[in-house]
């Protein structure tokens, strides 16, 4: 850190929020307490997780991956925990670089702790709007066991497991209000099926190929969109109407609708899932010196 303070941006992928910290040489140690602090959205900047922007082979936990992404998306909960993977992080992640003149709009590699992700950026349009972005957010896992809950008060649904890097429970419901205030992490069983904590996706129908999500994110609380989330809602539907493009040869999207915005969703006869939707930089400054040396 700099005497005089240190440089921060915002930016948001659907309303999903992220303080971003540029360490390209992995000059910094950022801790859970500063994490926290930073995201606290009264006495701080305000995220629903923080992006460490730093070059793969400057961290220990990518340095395997430098050769094939330069950038390593080092991803952290509002509460400072690490998560494996955040896919609107990965967007937000990659205009970043593109806004600092560190990438060009085209593919991109992106190293995170669930592997390497493929990028597109769009060209912005003529009148500056961003490009949306596309992610490949790896194939799907549904490892099971099959007779998951979820369950808010005195209501109770069955789940679907869902790993997209980090674990799902996805519920189908009547009405998005019964998932409660999602302040607390719904109930899941049984016990012990999730050691590490889960994301929990409820869900309902809108049209033919089209859903709408409501989302607990561990070590986040309810958030107005979650990438990966949407990714494990796309293929718990598709398995619901029976669809699965390693059956049937062919593709299958959906559009889901987040709080924030809508997220496009296609999974491929390869397993290979994509998430395309908005990433946006909403500005930068310089955190006070002294204030985060309280915060840390």
């Amino acid at each position: 850190m700099q005497p005089s303070g240190l440089p921060f941006l915002k930016g948001h992928g659907t309303q999903n929020d992220f303080v971003i910290i540029p360490d390209p040489d992995g000059l910094l140690t950022i801790g859970p307490r500063t994490v926290a602090a930073l995201c606290d959205r009264r006495a701080g900047i305000g995220g629903d997780g923080l992006l460490r922007v730093v070059r793969s082979a400057a961290d220990p936990a990518a340095a395997h991956l430098a050769d094939r992404a330069e950038w390593f998306m080092d991803y952290r909960n509002s509460d400072g925990s690490i998560a494996e993977m955040c896919g609107n992080g990965v967007r937000v992640f990659a205009r970043y670089l593109v806004h600092a003149g560190l990438a060009e709009p085209g593919p991109l590699a992106v190293a995170t702790r669930a592997g390497v992700r493929g990028v597109l950026i769009a060209p912005d349009a003529a009148d500056g709007t961003p490009g949306a972005v596309t992610v490949e957010m790896g194939s799907a896992l549904l490892p099971g066991p099959d007779d998951i809950e979820v369950a808010v008060g005195a209501r109770r649904w069955p789940a679907r497991n869902v790993n997209m890097g980090n674990p799902h429970a996805v519920a189908f419901v009547d009405d998005l209000d019964q998932a409660g205030d999602l302040l607390t992490a719904p109930l899941t069983s049984p016990d012990g099926v999730y050691p590490e904590g889960v994301n929990v996706e409820f869900v309902v129908d809108r049209g033919p190929r089209h859903v709408a999500m409501r989302v607990h994110e561990r070590g986040s609380g309810e958030t107005r969109s979650c990438g990966t989330g949407a990714c494990a809602v796309a293929v718990a539907t598709a398995r619901r109407d029976g669809a699965d493009p390693a059956v049937t040869g062919e593709s299958v999207s959906y559009t889901v609708d987040l709080p924030g915005g809508s997220l496009a969703i296609t999974e491929h006869p390869d397993g290979r899932v994509e998430m395309t939707g908005a990433a946006v930089i909403v500005g930068s400054g310089t955190l006070d010196a002294g204030w985060l040396a309280l915060a840390g």
